[in-house]
């Protein structure tokens, strides 16, 4: 089982076994016609690493009340303005985790840590790689990507992104504990 702490932005296939220290309602549609009931709540979560939030849809509506403990099987990261979420999809499972005893670590919340998108440069090619580029016969720009001067498609403009960790808004620091 993983921890709350090894937690990283737009991850998945993670197992953990939490405590659920709240959970509030935010969406409670009632099936209409041929659209079924949705249900969602926004729960803190946490183990003795650290806390998070945690988005149950539906069926795990019904198991994550407070002091509850579950077991979270195939979780992922979502991100939401900047933050991480965990969530689990159709394919994970929530379930009930009884017989567990921890206190949850409530001063280290990943989910107020500020993520942004920055772009990560791609290495240029080896001299040898560079120099069987030249002598490959240029093909329609189409099928390069649209892109000129015989780089291959996806280069530096490739869209690759990786988060890097953003400083806290005072706002955020302050729902932490901390003093501004």
């Amino acid at each position: 089982m993983g921890k709350v702490e090894e937690l990283r932005p737009e991850t998945s296939g993670h197992d953990l076994i939490v405590k659920v220290l709240d959970a509030k309602i935010v969406v409670d549609k009632p099936a209409r016609g041929s659209l079924k009931a949705q249900r969602v709540a926004e729960c803190t979560v946490g183990d003795e690493t650290g806390t998070i939030l945690f988005t149950a849809r539906n069926e795990q509506v019904e198991l994550v009340t407070a002091g509850s403990y579950v077991a979270l099987t195939n979780a992922k990261i979502d991100m939401f303005r900047g933050s991480m979420r965990l969530a689990v999809g159709q394919g994970g499972k929530v379930a009930a985790a009884p017989g567990q005893s921890f206190s949850p670590k409530q001063d280290f919340n990943l989910s107020l840590i500020e993520y942004e998108l920055v772009p990560v440069p791609t290495p240029a090619a080896p001299p040898a790689q560079e120099a069987e580029q030249e002598a490959a016969p240029a093909a329609p720009a189409s099928k390069q990507g649209g892109e000129e001067g015989g780089e291959p498609a996806g280069g530096a403009a490739n869209g690759a992104a990786e988060f890097e960790e953003a400083e806290a808004p005072p706002a955020a620091a302050a729902a932490a504990g901390g003093t501004t």
